[in-house]
């Protein structure tokens, strides 16, 4: 793995710590938005990995906003080595770089700025007219595929209505530094407190989300929500790879009846189980973390997700 600096690959850890030995993710580059006027079929392309929980998110709102005709997909590899996320259409599921035949998404970061400092990262939202990167956050690229091509699509579907914003909102808030984000905070931690200290806040919240899920089918009201669409992603390669490979192991998702039944109802939907490839995540994280397992075995199991 590693990072650009001023245009120039060097390979180093990405999974930065602060001086606690706590993970710190960091932040993205590029955080344009798309004016409904700039909407056009063919315009904008999506790099995405099956395997990355942050552009899973993007290809469930591309499935679910009807974006499969209007965005085009290019997928790269699972495995993540010395040289970053790659090109292997030769991978089953993967494919090449449609717009440029690059080898290594570096080159698409590159394209944009040739002078840039930055972590490689997928989603990336490309521009074709501009031939630049619009956004690589993941959680701004979700809100752009939810009304910015509505006119276009005809499609109105709403998963962060303005009369549900504030309970969506404290839900994320939860969420993301605890469980999205709290399962790498747990399996890169370098010291012990920090490790345990994700670990507490981890489990503690899921005990929160399955108590709070008694009866209920989804986090807010009786509808999917961009907190579902969220938290998916994490839900469903936690007990395939965050348990073992990231020591968070105090329960898996199929030991809380209210999470189960929830996950698979999430997968049982559109845009869910098309875009969920296991045999992607597992090869990503059991082979790509060289640092915390060596000798890049990956698992035969689970064989159930849920």
């Amino acid at each position: 793995m590693g990072q650009l600096i001023n245009g120039k690959w060097k390979v180093q850890t990405v999974a930065t710590t602060n001086e606690d030995g706590e993970y710190d993710r960091i932040p993205r580059s590029f955080l344009d938005k798309i004016n409904p006027s700039e909407a056009e079929k063919g315009r904008y392309h999506l790099y995405v990995s099956y395997a990355c929980p942050w552009a899973h998110r993007t290809l469930i709102y591309r499935s679910l906003k009807g974006l499969d005709d209007i965005i085009s997909v290019s997928v790269v590899s699972p495995e993540m080595l010395d040289d970053g996320w790659g090109f292997n259409p030769e991978f089953p599921g993967a494919t090449k770089d449609h717009l440029y035949d690059s080898d290594f998404l570096r080159e698409i970061y590159t394209k944009a700025d040739p002078e840039i400092t930055t972590s490689v990262t997928v989603p990336i939202l490309w521009d074709k007219k501009k031939e630049t990167i619009v956004n690589n956050e993941s959680s701004e690229i979700i809100r752009i595929f939810n009304d910015a091509f509505n006119e276009l699509t005809g499609n109105k579907s709403d998963y962060y209505p303005e009369e549900l914003k504030s309970e969506i909102d404290k839900w994320n808030e939860l969420i993301y530094p605890n469980v999205n984000n709290g399962v790498y905070r747990c399996g890169f931690a370098k010291t012990q407190k920090a490790y345990e200290e994700a670990f507490d806040n981890l489990f503690a919240t899921l005990e929160k989300i399955e108590n709070y899920l008694e009866g209920k089918d989804y986090l807010v009201g009786d509808t999917l929500t961009e907190a579902d669409i969220r938290l998916y992603p994490t839900l469903v390669r936690f007990d395939a790879v965050y348990v073992g490979h990231f020591k968070c192991n105090l329960k898996r998702i199929k030991d809380y009846p209210n999470l189960s039944r929830y996950l698979k109802n999430l997968y049982e939907q559109k845009g869910f189980s098309e875009t969920t490839n296991l045999e992607h995540i597992k090869r990503h994280y059991y082979y790509s973390h060289e640092d915390l397992n060596p000798h890049q075995i990956v698992p035969k199991g689970p064989s159930e997700i849920f």
